[in-house]
Parts: structure tokens; sequence; C-alpha cells
């Protein structure tokens, strides 16, 4: 029996696996991300909810290939690639894989500090840009992301506390393509970390349990810290605040997102869209290397493999 305390129910492993899957199914139709025969690419780290939502997604009959970064982040990342690798080889499902420092130089604690930015800067840069270049370069119609529910409200918590409007603008579950980005798409929106956890227990996914060294120190930990306090105490809150959000807020801050939008070019780099001359990755790589970097067309290649096997030996990640 799993008890989720914001529905005030218990489930059985059957109704849970359920559940989760309906709770999909209602942010995909309640925000129009996806329609049916859309080519759906999802970002895998390695962990419960990325291969939740890629185990979700296909249940549901979308037609969804995976893509895993490899960070470089020592013994991390060798486990975040082998459960990715594993995950795909079981099911023979395609997943793509983009190797940070073969491609572009640099890892991510070793490129953090040469460029002087925190590592969760420089990582969530990095992801942004692999990802949504390789959903371009691969013509899918979605890129599709596991944040969940306790991911988005402590995000939203920490944007309300410092007023952050052009975040806030940006704060939704799914982000049109256009100015040279693709459709972005949270499906997890309505689900917990908790649920997504005992998912992949109940669907039998291994999934890479350790966090991210190197997010020691991240304030977002601390909001989800907080909220999950209050969320202990007042079961469904997190939801009320998130969804409420949406329901009452959202559209306040839509004009600051035109307002960037409109004001984007492309980087004379890469190609990708830019608010200045460089778009911010090709600085980060040039300040990470030295410029020492690989060139343009070698940096953006793409091998994509079908995994037929389990054999699946870690890698740098």
């Amino acid at each position: 029996v799993i008890d989720v305390r914001r529905h005030n129910a218990n489930f059985c492993e059957e109704h849970f696996v359920r559940l989760c899957r309906d709770q999909v199914v209602k942010a995909i139709e309640a925000f129009e991300m996806l329609s049916p025969g859309d080519r759906v690419l999802v970002a895998v780290s390695g962990g419960k909810d990325s291969l939740a939502l890629w185990d979700i997604l296909l249940a549901l009959g979308y037609e969804v290939d995976g893509l895993y970064l490899g960070l470089g982040i020592g013994d991390y990342s060798e486990g975040s690639g082998h459960h990715a690798r594993e995950f795909a080889a079981a099911r023979g499902l395609r997943l793509l894989e983009v190797d940070l420092r073969s491609e572009h130089g640099f890892g991510i604690p070793d490129g953090s500090r040469a460029a002087n930015r925190p590592p969760c800067s420089a990582c969530g840069l990095s992801k942004r840009h692999l990802f949504d270049r390789s959903a371009r370069d691969g013509d899918y119609d979605a890129l599709a992301t596991g944040h969940n529910l306790d991911d988005e409200a402590a995000v939203l918590f920490g944007n309300v506390l410092r007023w952050e409007g052009e975040y806030l603008a940006r704060q939704m579950p799914v982000l049109p393509a256009g100015n040279g980005f693709p459709r972005k798409v949270k499906p997890l929106v309505r689900l917990g970390e908790r649920e997504t956890a005992a998912y992949c227990v109940l669907r039998g996914i291994d999934y890479q349990v350790e966090e991210c060294p190197m997010a020691a120190g991240n304030r977002h930990l601390g909001y989800k810290a907080a909220l999950n306090a209050v969320e202990a105490q007042s079961p469904g809150t997190r939801h009320a605040f998130y969804f409420g959000f949406l329901d009452r807020a959202a559209d306040l801050f839509r004009s600051q997102m035109a307002e960037v939008d409109q004001g984007l070019g492309t980087c004379a780099t890469c190609g990708s869209p830019a608010n200045g001359e460089v778009c911010a990755f090709c600085r980060l790589v040039d300040r990470a290397t030295g410029d020492r970097g690989p060139t343009h067309d070698a940096a953006v290649r793409r091998v994509p493999v079908r995994l037929e096997s389990r054999q699946a030996d870690g890698v740098p990640g």
C-alpha cells in the first residue's frame, strides 16, 4: 500500500502505477504539451524522474528517444550514464549521447572553476544549450524534461522570494517552440519526488540514487527543504502553491517573456539563439578551455546509437 497524503488516499501497486500515468495524461492534456504522432526527446540523467518519464511516455504510446549528457562529474557521471544505458538497452530504445568533455573540451568541475562560475550555473547552462541543440538537430517535435512538482514549486518559491520577473514569466509547464528553441514540456508537474521514486520501484526501474556531489549549497535545495516542512504539516500545499500561480498569476508576467524573446539574435559561433553576438554557452566554452575547445563542426556532431544489448559499461558522464 502506498500512501499519497495530498490525495488523502492509499493505493495498491496496480492503481498507483495507473495514478502516475493518469497524472501525466492530465498534465499533457491540460497544458497541450504533446499531440499524437509527436516525436519526443526525453532528457535522461539516469535518475528516477527522467527514467520514470521515459517509461510513462512509452506506456502512453508516444514515440520517444532519450538523450544523455556526459558532464564529467567523476563517479557520479559514471553511475548516471550506466543507469541511462541499462534502461535503454533492456528495452531496445534509442539513446543519444553527448559528452561535454570530448565534444567541447571541458567537464563541469574543471570548466566551472576555469570560467569562475558556480558548478550548478555552468551545468544548467550547458544542459539547456545541448538539450535545445540536440532536439533541433534531431528534428524532434518536443523536448521533455523530468522536472516534477517538488522541483517546480521550489524554483517558483525562490523566484517569488527574489521577484525574478523574467524567470517567473518562463515558469510554465510548456514553453512553445520559437526563436530557434524547440518546444519544451514538463509532463511530471503533477507528480512529486516520492511518487516518481515509488513508480520506479514498482516498475523495476533501477536508477541513480546518489545526489550530484556538486549540488551541495545550492539554494534550491534549501527551498525544497522549506516546502517539505510546510507540506509535512499541510499536505497539498505545494500543489496549491504551484498550480495557484499558474491559474492566477502566471499571465501577469507573460509580457516580460515576450520582451526578452524579441531581443534575441543568433550566436556568431554556433548559430543558436543569443542575447548578444556570442551565446552564453560559447562564452562558457571559451573561458573553460582558453579557446582550445573543439571546432564548431565537431562540437555539434551527433552519433545516435540504438542500444541492442544489456551491456552498459560506465563511461565518463
